[in-house]
């Protein structure tokens, strides 16, 4: 089965996170309280798809936009 493909909008340093909401278009946005260096912010939005598709972290992967506030994320099964 192949992974799931996620686009989302990641917003770092938010009071309203974590969370994610979902556009009428399919994408997320995804509210993370951790500040976008080093890392941080990718690792916490990481965490919240996981909990939010009920899977392990390590089934979820940041494949593009590594940098960027818009991303891509597979998340397998």
């Amino acid at each position: 089965m192949p992974p799931t493909v996620v686009r989302a909008t990641i917003k770092p340093n938010s009071r309203k996170g974590p969370l994610v909401e979902t556009a009428e278009d399919g994408t997320l946005t995804l509210y993370v309280r951790a500040p976008a260096v080093e890392g941080k912010a990718n690792k916490a939005a990481v965490e919240l798809l996981a909990a939010h598709f009920g899977v392990s972290r390590s089934s979820v992967r940041l494949t593009a936009g590594a940098t960027s506030r818009f991303k891509r994320f597979e998340i397998d099964d």
